[in-house]
C-alpha cells in the first residue's frame, strides 16, 4: 500500500518544488486550524515608479509582468490542490492500515489470552488432582501411629512428585486420542440445492456416463466371455477357473486378479497405453459443450435428460419391485421355490463340509456360466422352457403390473354384471317401444353427452353418433383465427367424429352457439399442425380447412393427436370416396 502512495505522491512533480504548507493559504478546516498569512509579493522602487507612471515606458512591461504573475498564481494554486488531494489519498489509505493493524493485534491478543487461559485450566486440574491424591493419602496415614509417619514423610513426597510426573506424561503423549473420544452432537448440515442449469445439467450427465465406464466395461467383458466372443480366450478362462476351483483355489484367483486388474491401472495412470478388453473399445465423439444455448434447445435438453432418467429409474423400479415381491409371497407358486431351495441349502450346509459345498457351488457356477448361458442365449426355446431362473425373473410381476392384473379383474366383474343389465334393460326398451323404429335408431337415442342428447347438442339427426374410437371425445382448444375477440379466439372443449360430422363441443356455456359443426365433404384440406413453433416434436394440433374460414381451424392441445387424425382422416377419404362414386 505504501509503495502505491508513493507512485501516486511522485507521479507529478518533485514534494520539493511544491510550495511549503506553512506558505500556502488553507485548503480545509481538518488540516490546519491556525490562520497561516499569505505571502506578498515584494516590488521593486524602479517598479512602483512604472506603476506611479501610466504614460511612462514600462506600462507594457507592467501588464506583461500582470499577466505571468497570475499566471504563476493559478499554476501554484493547481499545484497546491494536487498536493492536497494526495495529502487526503495517504490519510485515507494510513487510517486503512491502521485498522487492519489493529485487528490483527486484537486477534493476536485473543490467542495469546486463550492459550493462557488454556495452561492455567491445565495447571487447576493437575492442582485438584493432586489435592484429592493427597486427601485419600492422608486418611489411612492417620490411623498409623505418629513416628513411622514422620519417618515416611519423605517417601511420600517421593512418591507424590513421581505420580504427578506419570499423570503429566500421561496426559501430554495421550491427552489428544482421551479428546478424541468425547461424545459430541451431530451437526445437522443442510446441503444447498443447486438451481436447475442446463449447462449443469449436461456436465452431471456427462460425469455420469465417464463415471459408470468401467462398471459397463467389465459387465461387456463378462458377457463376451459368456458368449464365447473370442474362442481361445473364453476356452482358456473357463480351463484356468475350473482348475481352481477343483484345487481350492478360486479366492485367491480372484485376488490375484484384483492385484493385476490395480497394477495395469497405475501404469495406465503413469502414461502406459495398455489394452486389456476382450471387447474393443468404440470411442464415440464428444461433442464440445454449447455456451449459449436457445430455448427450444434447452427445452429439447431437458426432454432428453428426463426421458433417460425416466427410463432409468423404471429399469431400477422394476428390479427391485420384482425382489420385493419374491420375498413377499405375491405369487406363492415362484416364492415356494425359493423358500424349499434354502431349506436344502441349509441341510446341506449343517451335515456337509464346506469343501464340497463350496467345489459343488464352484463347478456349477463355471458351467453354468461358460457353457449353460451360452446355449441358452443360441436357443430361446430352451431358455424358455428349462432355464428356471430366467424363467422365475422374467414371472416375477412389478407392482403396475399387479395393479393393472387386478383393474381387468374388476373391470371383467363390472363388465359381465354391466352385460346382464344391458340385456334386461334391452328386453324392457324392445318391449316398450314403439313399433317402426330401428336398433340404431333407438341406440342412438341413448347416447349422451355432458350436457345432453347428442344429436339435441349440435341439433343433427338422430342417427348421428360418435365413431367407437371416440366415444368420450378428445379433450382439445379450438382456435379460430378468423376472430378477433380472446373469447372467440380460444375455446376449450371436446372433440368428436361421426360418420358426416366433425362436431366440437366448448365447455364454457351452454348455448349451441359456441358449439362447431363441421361436414367432412366440405373440408378441402386436413393437415398436422405445430401451433408453438418454439417447442420440439411435431406439434399436437390438426388443422382443417373450409370454403367459410379465410384462415384455417385449429384442433390444439390435443393429447392423442395422432389418433384423433387417423380417424378424421381416413372418415373424410371414405365419406369423400363414396360421394364421388354416387355422383359418377
Amino acid at each position: 500500500m505504501l509503495k502505491k502512495l508513493d507512485k501516486i505522491r511522485f507521479r507529478g512533480h518533485k514534494r520539493d518544488e511544491f510550495l511549503d504548507l506553512a506558505e500556502s493559504p488553507n485548503a480545509s478546516d481538518t488540516e490546519c486550524g491556525d490562520e497561516i498569512p499569505v505571502k506578498i509579493p515584494r516590488t521593486s522602487t524602479r517598479d512602483n515608479e512604472e506603476l506611479r507612471d501610466p504614460a511612462g515606458p514600462g506600462t507594457i512591461i507592467m501588464a506583461s509582468g500582470v499577466q505571468d504573475f497570475n499566471r504563476t498564481e493559478s499554476d501554484r494554486l493547481n499545484e497546491i490542490k494536487g498536493h492536497l488531494e494526495i495529502a487526503l489519498l495517504e490519510k485515507h489509505f494510513l487510517q486503512e492500515e491502521l485498522r487492519k493493524l489493529r485487528e490483527e493485534t486484537n486477534a493476536e491478543t485473543l490467542r495469546q489470552e486463550l492459550e493462557k487461559e488454556r495452561q492455567r485450566r491445565l495447571e487447576l486440574e493437575q492442582k485438584v488432582n493432586e489435592v484429592l491424591k493427597a486427601r485419600t493419602e492422608e486418611v489411612p496415614a492417620t490411623q498409623q501411629p505418629a513416628k513411622p509417619q514422620m519417618q515416611a514423610n519423605g517417601t511420600d513426597k517421593r512418591s507424590h512428585t513421581v505420580c504427578s510426573r506419570l499423570q503429566k506424561w500421561f496426559c501430554d503423549k495421550f491427552g489428544e486420542y482421551v479428546e478424541d473420544f468425547r461424545f459430541q452432537p451431530e451437526e445437522n448440515t443442510v446441503e444447498t440445492e443447486e438451481p436447475l442449469s442446463a449447462r449443469r445439467l449436461t456436465e452431471n450427465m456427462r460425469r455420469l456416463k465417464r463415471g459408470a465406464k468401467p462398471v459397463t466395461n467389465f459387465v461387456k467383458n463378462l458377457s463376451a466371455l459368456s458368449d464365447w466372443y473370442s474362442i481361445y480366450t473364453s476356452a482358456i478362462a473357463f480351463i484356468i477357473y475350473m482348475n481352481a476351483v477343483w484345487h481350492g483355489w478360486a479366492i485367491p484367483m480372484f485376488l490375484f486378479l484384483a492385484i493385476l486388474r490395480l497394477s495395469l491401472n497405475y501404469l495406465i495412470a503413469r502414461g502406459w497405453r495398455i489394452q486389456w478388453s476382450i471387447v474393443p473399445e468404440v470411442s464415440e465423439p464428444m461433442e464440445p459443450p454449447k455456451e449459449d444455448l436457445t430455448v427450444s434447445e434447452k427445452f429439447q435438453l431437458v426432454l432428453d435428460v428426463a426421458q433417460k432418467a425416466q427410463n432409468l429409474f423404471g429399469k431400477m423400479a422394476d428390479i427391485l419391485e420384482k425382489i420385493k415381491n419374491l420375498f413377499m409371497w405375491v405369487q406363492p407358486e415362484i416364492t415356494q421355490k425359493l423358500y424349499i431351495t434354502l431349506w436344502a441349502a441349509f441341510i446341506a450346509s449343517c451335515f456337509l463340509p464346506y469343501r464340497i459345498i463350496g467345489l459343488a457351488m464352484g463347478l456349477y457356477a463355471g458351467i453354468k456360466f461358460f457353457l449353460i448361458d451360452f446355449i441358452f442365449k443360441r436357443c430361446p426355446r430352451l431358455r424358455a422352457k428349462y432355464d428356471t431362473p430366467y424363467i422365475i425373473w422374467t414371472s416375477l410381476p412389478t407392482d403396475p403390473q399387479l395393479k393393472e392384473r387386478s383393474n381387468a379383474t374388476v373391470s371383467r366383474r363390472l363388465s359381465g354384471h354391466e352385460k346382464l343389465q344391458t340385456a334386461a334393460s334391452r328386453s324392457y326398451v324392445g318391449s316398450s317401444a314403439p313399433t317402426g323404429i330401428s336398433k340404431d335408431e333407438d341406440t342412438s337415442r341413448f347416447h349422451t353427452t355432458k350436457r345432453g342428447n347428442f344429436h339435441e347438442v349440435f341439433n343433427l339427426s338422430e342417427n348421428e353418433r360418435p365413431l367407437a374410437v371416440c366415444e368420450n371425445g378428445w379433450r382439445c382448444c379450438l382456435i379460430n383465427r378468423d376472430r378477433k375477440m380472446p373469447t372467440d379466439y380460444i375455446r376449450n372443449g371436446v372433440l368428436y367424429v361421426t360418420e358426416n360430422y366433425l362436431c366440437f363441443e366448448s365447455s364454457k356455456s351452454g348455448s349451441s352457439k359456441r358449439n362447431k359443426v363441421i361436414k367432412l365433404t366440405d373440408i378441402t384440406d386436413i393437415q398436422k399442425y405445430k401451433v408453438l413453433s418454439v417447442l420440439p416434436g411435431s406439434g399436437m394440433g390438426i388443422a382443417v380447412s373450409t370454403p367459410s374460414t379465410q384462415k384455417p381451424l385449429v384442433f390444439g392441445a390435443m393429447v392423442h393427436r395422432d389418433e384423433a387424425f387417423e380417424t378424421i382422416f381416413n372418415q373424410y377419404v371414405k365419406i369423400t370416396s363414396a360421394s364421388s362414386s354416387s355422383e359418377s
